[in-house]
């Protein structure tokens, strides 16, 4: 096995099977990383070899990639993977470590870090932040929609693509992500067709779902606070700046103790593109930099 691939990894958390990856010697600095919304623990394969000195373990959160689908009565509110990622660390055995969330799992990541700072030591989140406050959609609007997608989404039947190579096609034209990275993605996220024909995606259709609830303002300004362990927000230029996201999240970090915000070039995948390798260096700088 070269020093780039990783291992297969996998425990029970809470009645379901969490699979992972890892890279880097077991017992060096722990590293838990956290994928983004339809992806998995692939997104990282750039990363992960890079981070010098540590050991990087990314999961595939629930419905996503090889993990368990949650049973047909649970939801994917963005909280709802805490307890099985507090499972698989104790089961890993670290006491601290160090967070790294890209995306919906920079949401995630942030959550986490809220409800265990004391666990936490540093937190570096790649072109997402959060979570998100409540919008101007009025609640009783908010839970009609969330139970229509519910209904629809465990009704749908699943898109076959005839070849591998026909779904990461579309993977890639819709994240705009270069041929490479999207592979990596969508090849963890594939299994075969429902009747062993073709290819189709393993990710369960509930994430495509609105959420029931939101976060107030007040709640996410407390989270933000909260976070109070070292933190470094790496941000994609032009990324997915969509409503002026960037703008937005700059300014959530200047809320919080002790956030940095820098920028690298790159879409929003941008730690599995040109600058994985400087993004893995800054990264690792910035764990082993001595706390004041």
């Amino acid at each position: 096995m070269s020093e780039d691939a990783p291992r297969e990894l996998g425990w029970q958390a809470g009645g379901l099977h969490i699979a992972g990856l890892g890279w880097g010697q077991p017992g060096a600095r722990p590293v838990l990383a956290l994928h983004g919304w339809l992806d998995n623990a692939a997104s990282f394969s750039q990363l992960g070899p890079r981070l010098i000195g540590c050991e990087c373990v990314a999961l595939d959160l629930t419905g996503h990639g090889r993990s368990a689908h949650r049973s047909t009565d649970a939801t994917y509110q963005i909280w709802d993977d805490l307890p099985q990622i507090a499972s698989v660390i104790d089961q890993l055995g670290w006491q601290e470590f160090d967070l790294l969330g890209h995306s919906r799992g920079a949401v995630i990541a942030c959550l986490l870090g809220a409800a265990m700072p004391e666990r936490v030591k540093r937190l570096v989140l790649l072109d997402g932040i959060g979570p998100y406050p409540a919008g101007e959609e009025s609640a009783d609007q908010r839970l009609r929609k969330f139970i229509d997608d519910r209904q629809r989404l465990l009704a749908r039947e699943l898109k076959v693509y005839d070849t591998e190579q026909e779904a990461i096609t579309v993977r890639q034209a819709q994240d705009k992500m270069p041929p490479e990275a999207a592979a990596l993605i969508s090849r963890r996220n594939l299994r075969a067709g429902p009747a062993g024909f073709g290819y189709s995606w393993s990710t369960d259709p509930r994430l495509r779902g609105t959420s029931a609830v939101k976060f107030s303002q007040a709640q996410v300004e407390e989270i933000w606070r909260s976070l109070s362990m070292p933190g470094l927000l790496l941000l994609a230029d032009p990324g997915q700046n969509y409503a002026g996201m960037r703008e937005w999240a700059t300014g959530v970090a200047e809320s919080m103790p002790d956030m940095r915000v820098e920028t690298f070039a790159g879409g929003h995948h941008f730690h599995m593109e040109a600058a994985a390798a400087e993004i893995a260096g800054r990264i690792v700088e910035f764990l082993q930099e001595s706390v004041p």
